[in-house]
């Protein structure tokens, strides 16, 4: 717009008194007054100025107002409780008024999508608490009213609700602790075999009672840098996982050093997954499924605390196919400690 300007006057000037001194000499004035036809001149660039001017501000604030109105709009339907509100891209936004209205509905899409996880987590937490609540409540009911003896099969059931609640308790923790960056990990040398012998001795009883064949692959020292407790803590998970929904049969637990990376494996012989449930394994409260999780007493937290705690020592959580058609879970993490502390 100022370049017009200045090209209308200054270039407008000089053909006008070129004209003027060519075809009407006694038009110009010879002092500071203008004449006629040089008021008639500056009169018609003056409009001429004013019409450009204002069509490039009317486009201009098009752009700009129209935008940022939507945003506006759209912001009052936010806070009034609409998360579905969006802002309307105009197609003559540009610039930085565009990436706002991209910027504002990507956010606002976030907001929706926490909204409706925290509603799904609340739900779920609340289902998986339901039950074994129920059982505490209705057996030390019974005990108060004498429906029921007071043995020791009666009390380690009791326990062994408890401890179901403990666990679940812990492992929404790691997963808060998790999702708001507060996961702290203590970082030592570690010999990830003979944590991996401390857990398996803990679970070979159940194992075995249920069938499997356990076999541990490698018995030399694997130094590597990471919080043994937390690792021990994604074996276990790994471990009760295969207890519940794995097929009786051979079970193969694996630790190895590979390109600086440490993975600490769990495979077993099936029933395997289903390719649309392996891409989501990982996630809070995912079943395969869901009447036989229940059954087994599975929350479908496990498999997300190994890859929060994978995550935690900057690497990774995998799920893939076994060549005797089951199914390997991977916890794999730089050897060195590379994760965050």
């Amino acid at each position: 717009m100022v370049l017009g300007v200045i090209l209308l006057s200054v270039v407008g000037s000089y053909v006008f008194y070129a004209l003027a001194m060519a075809y009407l000499p006694g038009s110009i004035s010879d002092n500071w007054m203008p004449s006629r036809v040089e008021l008639a001149w500056i009169g018609g660039t003056t409009l001429a100025a004013l019409t450009l001017a204002g069509w490039v501000a009317v486009r201009l604030s098009r752009r700009i107002l129209t935008p940022l109105n939507s945003v506006a709009h759209s912001l009052r339907e936010i806070a009034q409780g609409n998360l579905q509100a969006r802002a309307t891209l105009d197609r003559h936004a540009q610039g930085e008024t565009a990436q706002l209205v991209h910027d504002f509905n990507d956010m606002a899409k976030r907001l929706q999508s926490v909204t409706r996880e925290r509603e799904f987590w609340n739900a779920a937490i609340a289902h998986e608490l339901r039950t074994p609540v129920t059982i505490l409540r209705g057996r030390l009911q019974g005990l108060a009213e004498g429906v029921f003896s007071p043995d020791a099969e009666l009390f380690n059931g009791l326990l062994r609700q408890v401890d179901g609640l403990n666990r679940l308790i812990e492992d929404l923790r790691v997963l808060s602790l998790n999702d708001s960056g507060h996961l702290e990990l203590d970082l030592a040398p570690t010999d990830v075999m003979r944590e991996v012998s401390v857990v398996v001795q803990a679970f070979a009883t159940r194992l075995a009672a249920r069938g499997f064949q356990l076999h541990i692959d490698g018995d030399v020292p694997i130094p590597v840098v990471c919080d043994a407790i937390r690792i021990r803590q994604a074996l276990m998970a790994l471990l009760d996982n295969a207890l519940k929904h794995a097929q009786p049969g051979a079970l193969r637990v694996r630790a190895h050093l590979e390109n600086g990376l440490c993975s600490l494996s769990v495979e077993d012989d099936g029933p395997g997954l289903s390719p649309d449930l392996a891409a989501f394994v990982f996630e809070a409260f995912r079943r395969g499924d869901p009447s036989r999780a229940r059954s087994s007493g599975g929350s479908g937290l496990g498999l997300a605390v190994v890859e929060a705690i994978a995550k935690a020592h900057g690497g990774c959580a995998l799920c893939r196919p076994s060549a005797a058609g089951g199914t390997v879970f991977t916890l794999q993490w730089p050897a060195m400690g590379e994760g965050s502390a």
